[in-house]
């Protein structure tokens, strides 16, 4: 009796789907996944003085961008053959905007963008940051390490913000350091609070240790010379040695840019601050019911 229950269930199942199969269309994608994916790159670092070291964020920045750009362009070519229909999305583009911490110069924390009421105006590089921040799709987060911990103006800068600018979008997190573990414990220090706003990070992180070794100060990657090697083994060596980085860089990318692809998608289609909004009133609006 079991088994014959199981396979009229299977026969059903079956029928069903191959039903749906034939008769149903596949929609098309929303226009949203035609046009570029908004990707916010947020410098956390604000050193500005180099010794002893020097300073590592522009290099890891520039790196950074570049691989989102050698990304896009190896998503282009991957499509470039392949017959683009209704139901297909067009090659991955993306709008990188650089936020750089240290450039910005917001005080120590006092008063948070969404501390100003409506009858009120917030200073104006505030206000414009917060649009810039709401517009992109998801985040990548760069900090150095500093005591175990993320850098203190990546998180003076973040704090500046509520979770309804983060909201609902993916977020990646970029760590390096002068020393050999690449800023691990800064990155995980990093995830509750980046949670906490509302951008979840992806499971993949970027950690580059000994970051000055790596990367030169436009970001290349630096590769290991001999006396008297000829050019063309130079070459090959950079363009290995930059390929195998961008393979590493690119496991977070592919799961930044799924997820950011997918909140976009489902936030055209639902509001997620209709059923969960933000709060605006009081903190204790989060707490459970009292007895």
């Amino acid at each position: 009796t079991i088994a014959a229950s199981f396979l009229f269930f299977h026969w059903n199942h079956h029928i069903q789907a191959h039903a749906f199969s034939s008769t149903s269309k596949i929609p098309s994608p929303p226009s949203s996944s035609r046009s570029p994916l908004n990707i916010c790159i947020i410098a956390g670092s604000t050193r500005i003085d180099p010794p002893p070291r020097p300073i590592l964020s522009d290099r890891v920045t520039s790196f950074i961008s570049e691989c989102l750009r050698s990304h896009e362009n190896e998503e282009r070519n991957k499509n470039s053959n392949k017959i683009q229909n209704e139901n297909e999305s067009p090659h991955k583009s993306y709008n990188i905007q650089i936020l750089k911490v240290r450039d910005i110069n917001l005080p120590l924390l006092q008063k948070p963008q969404f501390c100003y009421g409506p009858h009120t105006t917030p200073p104006h590089n505030l206000s414009q940051l917060q649009s810039q921040l709401q517009n992109a799709h998801a985040y990548l987060i760069l900090t150095p390490e500093y005591n175990h911990a993320p850098c203190p103006g990546l998180l003076n800068f973040l704090n500046h913000f509520g979770s309804s600018t983060f909201g609902y979008k993916p977020s990646a997190i970029v760590s390096y350091s002068a020393g050999r573990w690449g800023g691990t414990r800064a990155a995980h220090s990093l995830r509750p609070i980046l949670s906490e706003l509302g951008c979840l990070p992806v499971s993949s992180m970027v950690h580059i240790p000994q970051a000055e070794k790596v990367l030169d100060s436009k970001g290349k990657v630096i590769i290991s010379t001999k006396e008297n090697e000829e050019e063309e083994s130079l070459t090959t060596k950079q363009k290995e040695e930059t390929r195998l980085w961008h393979k590493y860089v690119y496991r977070t990318l592919d799961q930044l840019i799924w997820w950011g692809e997918a909140a976009r998608y489902q936030t055209e289609r639902v509001d997620p601050y209709e059923k969960s909004p933000a709060f605006k009133i009081d903190p204790s609006e989060r707490n459970a019911p009292s007895s």
